[in-house]
């Protein structure tokens, strides 16, 4: 591929898929062509790891600094407090100090995976360092004369629960307000002039750049501050990506295992497959038009490449090479491996199939579980079950394990308490 942009990193950015919507896309151009820059993403703290939907951001960050430039990771540590409410029909729960310190400790190895921190290097900063500074009648004074009812009332975020009747809180109407502020804090302190996220923040992101103008009385096209959004994770079919049949599929390995995120990027649909070989691996643009030329059955090798990549960057190599090879044990050679998730069950009494179908998270109720006996989908090492009533004790275990599938592609062993 080829474009006109004059720096490596728009550029990237342009071949790659990741551009969505930017305010001043050919100043930003010229900025990161003739010297480094400063941008930031934030990450709000509402849960103790990020899933599959904010590889975008996390991309958009190790691009910046492959590329010569200086990320900045924010921490919704105070905006977290209040409720980001694009996207939410109803207002989130109220979180604790301390559940928020947990989460934020828990992320920070996601982000290791990513970037490398160190002086001159990527920077973690918490917006509550200066948000829980803030007095609230200077605030008003300082923040609030810069924004009008009449203008947050257009934002899709509260537009959305307006028209769905949701109740939407003062605390949360504030959000955008405290988002705008951050862009306006991190220009002053470090220099920060690109604020990036997905392309549901564009009205937060726009809100930042017009505080700034506004606050250092500039005109409407001045480019001090520039917003860029990539596209939320959506297939083929324009459906929000991120959860599988067991749950949202996490980037934190003690929330989803490393074969069970492998599995994921193997799953994609035909047509996603080099879409995400652009955006989530780092595959020479060559090897992924090799891939691309696959066709028919072939195309299975593009997915093994994307799953092996994504898992390699978010998990490590070790990891991915693992899971690749627990998939071809299990799925080409027919055999059980120890690479495949692990639950324990005390197998000293009879269990349900149902009841383990559940717990291993292959079916979201014992209804479900019911239905997948039913319609052939379910076997215990690789024998199919047909009684919904069916139970597993000690019996059923081949040298300590059992494995339990669901369809072709998940399976998990399992193990006795006992």
């Amino acid at each position: 591929m080829s474009s006109s942009f004059r720096s490596e990193f728009v550029r990237t950015l342009h071949e790659r898929g990741f551009i969505h919507q930017c305010t001043h896309l050919d100043a930003l151009d010229q900025r990161a062509a003739e010297g480094r820059i400063v941008g930031y993403i934030g990450f709000d703290l509402t849960a103790d790891s990020l899933h599959v939907g904010s590889l975008f951001p996390l991309m958009l960050l190790r691009i910046l600094q492959q590329t010569g430039h200086q990320p900045i990771v924010v921490l919704g540590g105070g905006t977290t407090k209040v409720g980001d409410p694009s996207g939410k029909d109803e207002s989130r729960q109220l979180m604790t100090d301390e559940r928020i310190a947990a989460n934020k400790a828990k992320l920070q190895t996601i982000f290791d995976q990513f970037l490398t921190f160190g002086p001159n290097e990527a920077l973690v900063v918490d917006n509550s360092e200066w948000l829980d500074e803030l007095k609230y009648l200077d605030m008003l004074r300082t923040v609030g004369t810069h924004f009008t009812i009449n203008r947050m009332m257009t934002f899709d975020s509260v537009k959305t629960r307006l028209e769905r009747e949701q109740p939407l809180t003062f605390l949360e109407f504030n959000y955008m307000i405290l988002q705008a502020y951050d862009f306006v804090e991190l220009n002053k302190r470090y220099g920060c002039t690109l604020q990036m996220g997905a392309s549901d923040q564009w009205g937060n992101i726009v809100n930042g750049v017009e505080l700034h103008r506004r606050m250092v009385g500039r005109e409407d096209e001045d480019d001090s501050l520039i917003g860029l959004t990539c596209p939320l994770l959506t297939d083929s079919q324009g459906k929000k990506m991120g959860k599988s049949a067991a749950g949202a599929v996490w980037l934190n390995p003690d929330r989803l295992s490393d074969f069970d995120f492998w599995q994921f990027w193997r799953n994609v649909d035909d047509a996603d497959v080099v879409r995400f070989l652009r955006l989530f691996s780092e595959l020479p643009s060559e090897e992924i038009d090799r891939l691309a030329a696959l066709e028919g059955r072939e195309i299975n090798d593009a997915k093994k490449a994307l799953a092996t990549a994504v898992t390699a960057l978010v998990r490590g190599r070790e990891a991915a090479e693992t899971s690749a090879r627990t998939a071809q044990e299990t799925f080409e050679q027919g055999a059980s491996s120890e690479g495949l998730p692990t639950i324990v069950v005390d197998l000293r009494e009879p269990v349900r199939v149902t009841d383990l179908l559940v717990k291993a998270g292959l079916a979201d109720s014992n209804g479900a579980a019911k239905r997948l006996i039913q319609g052939g989908g379910v076997r215990v090492n690789d024998a199919k079950v047909t009684d919904v009533q069916a139970a597993v004790s000690l019996a059923d275990l081949n040298d300590g394990v059992m494995k339990l599938s669901s369809g072709k592609k998940h399976h998990v062993l399992v193990r006795t308490s006992e």
